[in-house]
């Protein structure tokens, strides 16, 4: 997870939340739907039933709202990382970077085998 771009986090965060936005709607929505099946009056039912569906809408639209305002932060994120990857500073970061990790030949120590034996 340490090398994983925050973008992808951040999608992955935000469809988690959507789906558990989504998964408590529908049981709130069954649950008013119970209610107006179990109503003794007509008005009583409707009105249990309107708000079960008012109650679909507005999760779905906060779920919408939700979802687009983590595809533009993970958009904005990863638009900033190539802007700052592709400056000259960190070209040269990484280049620096780069020779440090290469591994450096060194030269064999003959007391080093002497001791072995």
């Amino acid at each position: 997870m340490a090398d994983a771009d925050l973008d992808v986090v951040i999608r992955q965060l935000a469809r988690q939340l959507h789906t558990g936005l989504m998964t408590r709607a529908k049981e709130r929505r069954d649950r008013l739907n119970g209610l107006a099946a179990k109503a003794k009056g007509k008005e009583t039912g409707d009105r249990f039933k309107m708000m079960a569906k008012a109650t679909m809408e507005q999760a779905t639209a906060a779920a919408k709202r939700l979802q687009m305002s983590a595809d533009n932060v993970a958009d904005s994120y990863a638009r900033a990382m190539r802007a700052a990857a592709s400056t000259p500073v960190a070209a040269k970061a990484e280049q620096k970077k780069a020779e440090k990790k290469a591994p450096k030949e060194k030269p064999a120590k003959k007391a080093k085998a002497k001791k072995a034996k």
